[in-house]
């Protein structure tokens, strides 16, 4: 089996290692972290920065990749994917619990928690993450470095642009479509389409800023 690398050692960085290893999708994995000065997290091997990433692939320290970095920095998080997508393998995570459809598309980089249905016909973009228990319904588009916490629930054709993040139990009706870098708060329901960016809340929901 092949070994895991993930830029991030933090909260989510550990959850990914864990799924990675407790699944069985990786024999092993290392993190790479600019602002760890640990030797080790969780018995898993800081290696070195986000610099030594190139470095280490070529020495064969590890097979692919995927990034830790949380929903607050989902820019950033694309920065980095863009960095490496022609250098580096990127892997994905798809938790043994999970119903995804053979229709689905799953694109590479993408962590699915476990508990997720992806329906027929949908699309998950790169390096995106679905937290435990999404519902992603059918022809329905999930745009690259996005972030789902747990329990968002979209129904289907709907389009979520790149680096949304939809907070906990958040709803989207169906024939949707939300610009990037949208941020949805928990336990909103959205039920017209979104074309400009912003924090939006309530239920239905409404512009913050």
């Amino acid at each position: 089996m092949k070994t895991l690398a993930i830029i991030g050692s933090g909260d989510l960085g550990q959850q990914l290692a864990h799924y990675a290893l407790s699944d069985l999708h990786y024999s092993s994995v290392v993190f790479f972290d600019d602002f760890s000065t640990e030797k080790t997290v969780n018995d898993i091997p800081v290696i070195g920065k986000t610099a030594d990433v190139e470095k280490a692939f070529e020495l064969k320290q590890f097979d692919e990749l995927i990034i830790g970095i949380g929903y607050k920095h989902l820019a950033e998080k694309k920065i980095i994917f863009e960095k490496f997508q022609t250098k580096i393998p990127f892997g994905r995570i798809i938790h043994s619990t999970a119903l995804v459809d053979s229709t689905a598309i799953i694109e590479r980089g993408t962590v699915i928690y476990p508990g997720c249905i992806v329906d027929a016909q949908a699309v998950i973009k790169e390096n995106t993450v679905l937290n435990a228990g999404c519902a992603i319904a059918h022809d329905t588009l999930i745009g690259s470095h996005s972030f789902l916490s747990p329990r968002v629930a979209i129904a289907g054709f709907t389009t979520i642009e790149e680096q949304c993040f939809l907070g906990i139990n958040s709803t989207i009706i169906d024939n949707i479509n939300i610009t990037a870098k949208t941020q949805i708060g928990a336990g909103s329901l959205v039920i017209k389409s979104i074309d400009k960016k912003g924090l939006y809340a309530g239920s239905p929901v409404r512009f913050i800023r």
